[in-house]
């Protein structure tokens, strides 16, 4: 299914939900048989001979729409176990209209039990909406984790798994892990990032008739990288093109015993279309490093004196790969950051510079999430449980552009409100050298030319797209950095090819 580009904050769903009903008269029940509908549509599509379905509702609209979902399922000739936890008498407004029609259709209601799951092939799970905050404790937590524990059940999540929060995908002490979720007028943007992928499964997405143009009215917190969004990025090349049109990449990495880092980064730069690429490195492998890959030329230096001379053809500076962090490392960085040359920033780069922080415009940084909490002087666990935050505070930090890498990878820029999250990948990624990979893709791109902002958003697609099609021929499982490298050229090569 294809989804939308646009991805939006909790609160900003409910403000959707609003101007549908009270700007375009659309009424909130509606919108809530409509969500139940799309929900068992999906659900009859996807396991289509499933007869036992355990529909698990809380007190709020999930709950409501987990009503719709039985009473549709009881009047196709299902019989539909409901199980409903908090207080009935609180059920108000549409939920309790949802309820009610759906007890006139036969079906009853039993306060939740554990036991009662066993035996089911689908468990709808209706539990909690986007509006959650604390954490699940008490007979919620048990709930979701007889969900969860129920093996021979698939389970369909109603907007968001219940636990999961709405903005940020960090799980609220414990979170429904679904085999499909349906998300309704907005995209969530927990779905995408932080571990939102681990508890999602598939997603699927319904907008359920609101008019298109009502989307027109709320900024979107950000937006999906997709092929179609990267329309026009790069540039055609003319057939009189050369290698000095194509840019020259500098590579600066490689302390000792760290050399395959700047190799992979510096054929990556090659193989993302850099006209020529030179590894800027330690003198004790500079001399064979092009040996298995002859087109990359090599620079031995000894020390940060000589740099300026090294990279007086460089166009783009890919800083950070296999660095390290000794004398000669930082050294070589000070240097490199007095050059005028735009970089990306990288590694050990990044480490160095967390140490003495910086802000400037002319670079791109792209720290993982460890990186990322060294540079903000906090926990890799608070920067993944904020990704989004996380991500401005670098910026307003550093400065220029940022990639904030991991599963959600986010883009953004200094100045700029703009958002946007690659949803590709796959944990195979999870493997040395990636990030070397995606550093020199991405210095390839600014050297031929495209705009920082963009050359970020394409370069984290290239290097995500490129990782799913090598997992797809090889499997996931023992996926190396290298395995990239030809994936990567092909996916340019057929964006170049639409290039108008």
């Amino acid at each position: 299914m294809n989804l939308p580009e646009a991805l939006y904050y909790a609160v900003q769903s409910r403000q959707l939900d609003r101007l549908a009903i009270e700007q375009r008269g659309i009424a909130g029940y509606t919108l809530m048989q409509r969500a139940g509908a799309a929900a068992f549509s999906l659900l009859r599509t996807r396991w289509p001979s499933a007869r036992r379905l355990t529909v698990v509702c809380g007190p709020g609209n999930n709950g409501g729409d987990g009503y719709v979902v039985a009473r549709l399922a009881a009047e196709a000739g299902l019989k539909p176990l409901v199980l409903a936890l908090g207080d009935a008498a609180r059920l108000r407004g549409d939920a309790q209209l949802a309820r009610a029609a759906m007890e006139q259709a036969g079906v009853t209601v039993r306060p939740f039990g554990a036991d009662a799951l066993h035996g089911s092939e689908v468990i709808v799970d209706a539990l909690f909406g986007t509006g959650l905050e604390r954490e699940v404790t008490d007979e919620w937590r048990r709930a979701i984790e007889a969900v969860n524990a129920t093996r021979d059940a698939v389970v369909l999540a109603i907007d968001i798994p219940s636990g999961l929060h709405a903005d940020s995908g960090r799980v609220l002490g414990a979170a429904v892990k679904a085999h499909v979720t349906i998300s309704f007028i907005g995209l969530k943007t927990g779905l995408f990032t932080g571990r939102g992928r681990d508890y999602c499964g598939d997603i699927a997405f319904d907008d359920l008739e609101v008019p298109a143009d009502l989307y027109d009215e709320i900024q979107p917190a950000a937006r999906r990288i997709s092929e179609r969004s990267l329309a026009g990025v790069l540039p055609r090349r003319r057939r009189s093109t050369h290698k000095g049109d194509a840019g020259h990449v500098a590579v600066i990495g490689g302390a000792a015993g760290m050399a395959g880092a700047a190799r992979l980064a510096g054929e990556a730069a090659g193989r993302a279309g850099a006209g020529l690429v030179t590894l800027v490195t330690d003198p004790t492998h500079a001399a064979y490093l092009s040996l298995a890959r002859p087109e990359l030329l090599t620079h031995a230096l000894a020390d940060g004196t000589s740099l300026p001379a090294a990279l007086r053809r460089a166009t783009v500076l890919a800083i950070g790969p296999g660095l390290g962090q000794e004398r000669w490392a930082r050294d070589v960085l000070v240097r490199a950051l007095d050059c005028p040359q735009p970089k990306v920033v990288d590694a050990d780069a990044l480490n160095l510079l967390a140490a003495e922080p910086l802000q400037r415009n002319d670079w791109i940084l792209t720290p993982h999430p460890g990186e990322a909490a060294r540079l903000l002087g906090a926990s890799a666990a608070e920067v993944q449980a904020q990704r989004f935050d996380a991500l401005r505070a670098l910026l307003d930090r550093y400065g220029g552009v940022c990639v904030l890498k991991g599963a959600g990878t986010l883009v953004g820029k200094a100045g700029s409100p703009d958002v946007w999250l690659c949803d590709a990948g796959n944990p195979g990624m999870a493997s040395g050298g990636m990030g070397d990979v995606l550093t020199g893709i991405v210095a390839a791109l600014l050297a031929q030319h495209v705009d920082p902002f963009a050359a970020a958003r394409l370069g984290v697609w290239l290097h995500a797209t490129a990782a799913d099609d090598a997992a797809r021929q090889d499997g996931e499982i023992g996926l190396l950095a290298s395995d990239l490298l030809p994936f990567v050229r092909r996916r340019l090569n057929h964006l170049s090819a639409h290039v108008r």
